[in-house]
Parts: C-alpha cells; sequence; structure tokens
C-alpha cells in the first residue's frame, strides 16, 4: 500500500513541477519540435507519454541518448500530459528547454 501511495505523491510531484515549468519556462510540445530541440542540444528533459507509439518512442530516446539528454517516462497517457501541462489537448512528448524556477530536472534524473 505504502508504494503505491509513494508513486501516487510521485507522479504528483512531476505534475506539479511540469506546471511551474509551464509557468516559468521554456518548452516544445510535440513530436517534431522535441526532436528539433534534441537534435540543436537546446533540450535538457524530455518527458514521453505512456501511450506513445513504440517506434516513436525509441527514436526519441535514441536522439536524447545521442544528445545526453534525460528521459522521463510519464505514467499517464497523452492526454493526461495534455492536462498536466495546462493544454486542452493531448502532448505525447515535450521538451523541456528552460525549467525556469521548477527543479524538475534535478529531481526526475535522481
Amino acid at each position: 500500500m505504502s508504494s503505491k501511495k509513494q508513486k501516487k505523491t510521485g507522479a504528483e510531484s512531476i505534475n506539479t513541477r511540469l506546471q511551474l515549468v509551464m509557468k516559468s519556462g521554456k518548452y516544445c510540445l510535440g513530436y517534431r519540435s522535441t526532436l528539433k530541440a534534441i537534435r540543436l542540444g537546446k533540450a535538457k528533459l524530455v518527458l514521453i507519454a505512456d501511450n506513445c507509439p513504440a517506434l516513436r518512442k525509441s527514436e526519441i530516446e535514441y536522439y536524447a541518448m545521442l544528445g545526453k539528454t534525460g528521459v522521463h517516462h510519464f505514467s499517464g497517457n497523452n492526454n493526461e500530459l495534455g492536462t498536466a501541462c495546462g493544454k486542452f489537448f493531448r502532448v505525447g512528448c515535450l521538451a523541456i528547454t528552460d525549467p525556469g524556477d521548477s527543479d524538475i530536472i534535478r529531481t526526475v534524473e535522481a
């Protein structure tokens, strides 16, 4: 039971940090702009939704590995990732280029 509660607070922690990035930081939403940010070396962290297609997910992970960028697999689907970003549309993946006031990069990679 405690592990489920720990996972819940971990997901809430990611969501609150993601909301802070949306307010104070810079980010790229979507597959194509995420790949561009990784290729240019601007991306600090990449978040991928749970239901992202396998080929697309592996391609993003490969580019991120080449660019030494952190990857976090978001525990919800693309609807939930879009909602966590404060958007009214689905978000399959996003790249955080500037975290702003948030410490999301340290907490996710740790």
